[in-house]
């Protein structure tokens, strides 16, 4: 597994270095073992505990199965209501809809539509209207095979207090990402007795995946609690992180976005990638 590293790093800093990109290099803390991951047995448990051993309960008020015409905006606002999108490309409602009991991302849907300065392409994003504090999230997904990075993620953006969890962030549509699992957790600010955090600072971990990740579907787990935060992707333990600040009730994020630091910019000759998320489902552990 060591050689191939060492080949999958060379070839990506060639190509990075003939974009011209300002991108991290890769780093791999660890394989995912794929022939662990999970077959689902029951959809009203988690699928890394089939058996529920921890007692979880579903929270059907809040999930979503993506099987109605139209978003449901009980639950979801239908764009983000505080960020525009990271330039060069904005959030538009135009690339959210819901296809055989699927909820879908695309790009560059809002037809002739002029864009706000600085942007020149479009995507979408929907937020969940429900804060929440611990939990098990989980959603399966098909991420899209294009130059955009593909979300599933958790923050809280306060005047005194931001953080935030990623459980999916990748943007496998770039040929030498296509094995990168990544993970993060970020405080960019936090109140004097939620840790007096005044500066940024973030515990990025990168996985290698032996399958592409754009290549099918896959579920992606998140388990918080008061004491840790664990990352599934098919009902696989791969990251286990302790809690050392993330205490404070965070909005779920479904979206596509640019990040140059995937390399993720517009690419006007694929513009036909499509985010599949097939549910989103949330619980609580049982008092």
């Amino acid at each position: 597994m060591r050689y191939l590293f060492t080949f999958l790093l060379v070839a990506f800093v060639q190509m990075s270095k003939a974009q011209d990109l300002t991108i991290p290099p890769k780093n791999y803390v660890d394989s995912v073992k794929i022939e662990n991951a999970v077959k689902r047995k029951n959809d009203n448990y988690p699928l890394s505990d089939q058996s529920n051993s921890k007692k979880w309960k579903l929270l059907k008020k809040f999930s979503d199965e993506f099987d109605a015409e139209t978003l449901n905006t009980d639950r979801w606002y239908p764009n983000n209501p505080k960020w525009k999108g990271r330039q060069p490309t904005y959030f538009h409602g135009s690339n959210v809809s819901l296809e055989n009991s699927e909820l879908v991302f695309r790009v560059n849907q809002h037809g002739n539509e002029t864009l706000p300065e600085g942007y020149t392409h479009s995507t979408g994003f929907i937020k969940s209207k429900n804060k929440f504090l611990y939990g098990y999230f989980e959603a399966e997904g098909k991420l899209m095979d294009a130059p955009w990075v593909s979300g599933f993620w958790m923050t809280n953006v306060s005047k005194d207090w931001w953080t935030e969890i990623d459980i999916c962030e990748n943007a496998p549509g770039l040929h030498y990402n296509r094995h990168d699992l990544n993970s993060n957790i970020h405080v960019f600010r936090a109140p004097k007795d939620k840790g007096d955090v005044k500066k940024h600072f973030s515990r990025t971990k990168k996985y290698y995946f032996p399958l592409e990740l754009q290549a099918d579907y896959h579920v992606w787990g998140l388990e918080w609690t008061p004491e840790f935060i664990r990352f599934y992707i098919d009902g696989i333990l791969f990251r286990e992180a302790e809690n050392t600040h993330w205490h404070q009730p965070l909005e779920v994020n479904f979206n596509c976005e640019s990040n140059k630091w995937f390399g993720a910019l517009p690419d006007d000759n694929r513009l036909d990638g499509e985010y599949h998320v097939k549910y989103f489902r949330v619980w609580e552990l049982k008092k």
